[in-house]
């Protein structure tokens, strides 16, 4: 699926009707949503009319059932019912319709239209645990009248992704048909559509024992399609499926079979039978992938019209959602006799899982053919595939992350220095700074110093003036026009935060005085070992957060920057962040050493500058008192930030390690770092930091390995090994600290690892083959 949206109703039910109702649309290869809110009003009519719908339904279907099989095939529901709903029928039609037409939901509909294509694919999800709303024909909504490629899908409030473990790869699709008790009802066509599919291995239950359905589902090489066909039925928050004559079993009964099948990576089950919301709704506290059932009692011959277009779609190349809306639709045939077949097919879906295709299920991108590799090779290259292999599984696991990050940041702080960027300046406020102001203050710069920097700073025109401290509160009254400096200085950038601290959560304000336009987020992410590594450009605000800015504080000094020279802030294709020719491409994992990460936000690596001092400082005191070079300020970038102990602003960064006790640098000079990297990258050429393409890195990897494989087999004598692996070691560092100085970040710590596991696994195999022939 290219688009998945995802639309919650959240608290409330038909009565009383919902409040808050979100709608996230997720695009292509884009890990960020965009979210739109509306509500919707209540409307006890249309719980009303479902209740008539569902109460005259099973009235005709009861009536139905005690025809013969012959009258089920000739005569359908009209012609034995004497209540004709469709009057119902249409009017629940009309009043879905104009429901979700309110104007309180128009917001979500219209941004929604505005930004998917008529012809594109897309899958559509409600999400709600209502029993009532999830018994209602979405699929009415004239939305997708219009939009041919999307389906609507139930999803619980709560879902997860499973992991699973790898399958046998066959090249078929694993199906586990359970064919149940079959009183009235005729399995075996159900059974002839599913022995016709291409590409698929069945194996068939035919009323099985509990104990037989148990031991199948558990089946070490695992399924793909679990399916069900006969009687099932729920009542309440109890449904269950009858597997034979005598017996019938609850999904919690079935629970450690259905979760043991689950983890070994079925990801579709199939209920053709009666009633299957019920099914859907426990089934979903095991996070199975996709669910298709009915929602109210079905007719074998709609059953089997169904399954037949279904399967045959799917198996076809369709996705899912679109081979069970092309079934569904095709039901529509049959509602001369039985009126509203096309209503009954539903998916249930687990969103945090990517709906298979019948060629992902058949193995056919899998590419596990490469470990087949002929040993006559060589035992070193077979062996360190097999360890190239072992390293990236726990690679990818995140078991390295940690020492590939500090191996980084050795590497790092021995590179050579050099020069500051002179086109920025830091104004620090020191401990003596905040001890001299004499006036009451609300935080680290009161209202007058700041006035008084504020003009002292005017003169000299710099391009943007950075102030890296937080103003959640309005001028007072007595500190003259500051509050008109602020709004008219439009070199002027405040911050504010996204996301505060276990203490406060709800993040900080803005100056009142500053407009959002001139507003940056100064909110940064922090590794586990609290080190700062990279760097955040931009991000989607939380709703009930304070700050509302879309960009980081650092990427608003640099585009006022450089709008100066022509150079403005634009926005790819794909959503990246671009400045002249450079494109800021965000983070995402696996990327280097990072395995294990939260991507949310436009996030980039950190290259800080080496140099010791990275832009030229002063203090608050020299300012106001002239105690600078006027050439510092003219047409630069002015950070004005907190550098004193009262004020816990500081940060670990890759050099931290290097002292002892570590020292922490200044949240303002981090900032530095943050402008300096973007108009480096822009103006100067310099590269951001850079990682190997996934086959590239798998390439490096290997290539160590087949070294320590062959330094085993070629090299006996014991010195020239030593002296061999120190050289090998030397190498590997050398090359990481060359290409670091090219902005490259490769592999060492892995690297390193797989050389010293294939040659102690190729030493131990020369020691076995020795000792057998002696």
């Amino acid at each position: 699926m290219s688009k998945l949206v995802v639309i919650s109703l959240g608290k409330g039910d038909l009565n009383d009707g919902f409040s808050i109702v979100t709608a996230q649309l997720w695009e292509t290869n884009n890990e960020h949503p965009m979210q739109f809110t509306g509500s919707l009003p209540a409307v006890p009519e249309i719980a009303e009319l479902e209740k008539r719908f569902q109460f005259i339904y099973q009235a005709l279907y009861q009536r139905l059932r005690r025809r013969s099989q012959f009258e089920i095939e000739t005569v359908g529901i009209n012609n034995v019912g004497e209540v004709d709903f469709t009057d119902i029928c249409q009017q629940l039609h009309e009043q879905i319709n104009a429901w979700l037409n309110s104007n309180s939901f128009r917001p979500i509909d219209q941004q929604l239209r505005a930004r998917l294509a008529l012809d594109e694919e897309f899958q559509v999800i409600i999400e709600t645990s209502d029993d009532q709303l999830q018994k209602l024909p979405w699929h009415l909504w004239n939305f997708f009248e219009d939009y041919h490629k999307a389906e609507v899908a139930l999803s619980a409030p709560q879902y997860k992704r499973v992991k699973s473990k790898p399958k046998e790869i066959v090249h078929k699709v694993r199906i586990l048909a359970i064919l149940g008790n079959s009183a009235g009802i005729n399995v075996q066509q159900d059974r002839e559509m599913l022995e016709q599919l291409p590409d698929a291995s069945t194996v068939f239950l035919i009323e099985p024992s509990r104990q037989e359905l148990d031991r199948w589902l558990c089946d070490k090489q695992g399924w793909d399609i679990l399916f069900f066909a006969g009687h099932s039925q729920s009542h309440g928050d109890t449904a269950q499926i009858h597997i034979n004559q005598t017996s019938s079993l609850t999904i919690p009964e079935l629970k450690n079979a259905l979760r043991c099948a689950i983890a070994r990576g079925l990801s579709l089950a199939i209920f053709n039978s009666c009633d299957g919301l019920g099914l859907a709704r426990q089934l979903a506290d095991l996070h199975i992938g996709q669910i298709i059932v009915m929602r109210q009692d079905v007719p074998d011959i709609v059953a089997q019209e169904f399954l037949k277009s279904f399967l045959f779609a799917f198996a076809d190349g369709h996705s899912l959602h679109l081979a069970v809306r092309y079934a569904r639709e095709r039901l529509q045939g049959l509602e001369d006799d039985f009126p509203c077949a096309s209503w009954l097919p539903i998916i249930c879906q687990n969103p945090a899982e990517i709906p298979p295709t019948w060629q992902k299920l058949c193995g056919m991108n899998t590419n596990n053919r490469i470990f087949k590799l002929n040993w006559h090779l060589g035992k070193a290259i077979a062996t360190s595939l097999v360890v190239t292999s072992l390293v990236c599984c726990m690679r990818s696991l995140g078991i390295m992350q940690q020492w590939e990050l500090s191996a980084f940041d050795s590497i790092v702080r021995m590179r050579p220095s050099g020069d500051l960027d002179n086109r920025l300046l830091v104004v620090t406020v020191t401990e003596a700074d905040i001890q001299a102001q004499k006036q009451p203050q609300k935080s680290s710069l009161s209202d007058a110093a700041l006035r008084k920097l504020l003009y002292k700073l005017e003169p000299y025109q710099p391009r943007a003036i950075g102030l890296d401290i937080y103003r959640d509160f309005p001028v007072e009254k007595q500190s003259g026009d500051l509050a008109n400096i602020l709004q008219r200085t439009n070199t002027l950038i405040g911050i504010c935060k996204v996301k505060g601290g276990k203490k406060q959560s709800a993040g900080v304000s803005p100056p009142p005085e500053i407009p959002v336009q001139r507003i940056g987020f100064s909110d940064v992410v922090r590794d586990r070992d609290l080190i700062l590594r990279r760097q955040l450009l931009a991000m989607t605000p939380s709703p009930n957060s304070p700050c509302k800015t879309t960009y980081s504080f650092s990427i608003q000094l640099a585009r006022q920057y450089l709008a100066k020279q022509g150079i403005l802030l634009q926005i790819t294709d794909e959503g990246y962040l671009q400045l002249g020719k450079v494109v800021f491409k965000p983070l995402e994992v696996p990327m280097g050493g990072y395995q294990q990460l939260d991507t949310r936000g436009h996030q980039i690596l950190l290259n800080y500058r080496s140099s010791p001092k990275v832009v030229q400082q002063v203090s608050l005191t020299q300012i106001l008192n002239g105690q600078f070079n006027p050439n510092w300020v003219r047409d630069r970038i002015v950070l004005i930030g907190v550098d004193a102990e009262s004020v816990k602003d500081n940060f670990l960064t890759p050099y931290s390690a290097g002292t002892v006790p570590p020292q922490e640098v200044p949240g303002v000079i981090i900032h530095a770092h943050m402008v300096s990297q973007i108009l480096s990258a822009v103006l100067d050429d310099r590269w951001l930091l850079w990682v190997l393409p996934m086959w590239g890195e798998i390439l490096w990897l290997w290539g160590w390995s087949l070294v320590g494989g062959i330094i085993a087999f070629y090299h006996q004598f014991r010195l020239q090994v030593v002296l061999i692996i120190f050289a090998t070691l030397l190498i590997s560092c050398g090359c990481y600290f060359v290409v670091l100085l090219y902005a490259g970040w490769i592999p060492l710590v892995p690297s390193l690892m797989g050389a010293s596991i294939t040659y102690l696994l190729v030493i131990f195999y020369t020691i076995l083959k020795v000792k057998r022939y002696e």
